[in-house]
């Protein structure tokens, strides 16, 4: 992957088959990218990664989200039901 480049793909999110595509909107090599919905459930969506070298040949990865939720009230119920367990890795706007 490299800045630019763009992916499809279909995932099972409770229980509903979806087809998903970003975008990878920041990229530096071999610490971080970020990747943007294009297309998706969400209003917006941006899902960064963030890559640490640790002792020996391991190497932590960590995810963060910020995201805009659909159907206002409805999509905020579902934030709340769905994600709760998830909150320390998701920002939403």
């Amino acid at each position: 992957m490299e800045l630019g480049d763009s992916v499809t793909w279909e995932a099972k999110h409770l229980g509903v088959r979806q087809r998903l595509s970003s975008h990878i909107t920041a990229f530096e090599r071999p610490y971080f990218f970020a990747d943007e919905m294009l297309t998706g459930a969400f209003k917006s969506f941006r899902h960064e990664h963030r890559f640490e070298a640790l002792a020996g040949e391991a190497t932590r990865m960590t995810d963060m989200f910020h995201y805009t939720s659909p159907l206002s009230l409805l999509g905020k119920l579902a934030d709340y039901l769905f994600l709760k367990q998830f909150r320390p890795l998701l920002k939403r706007k």
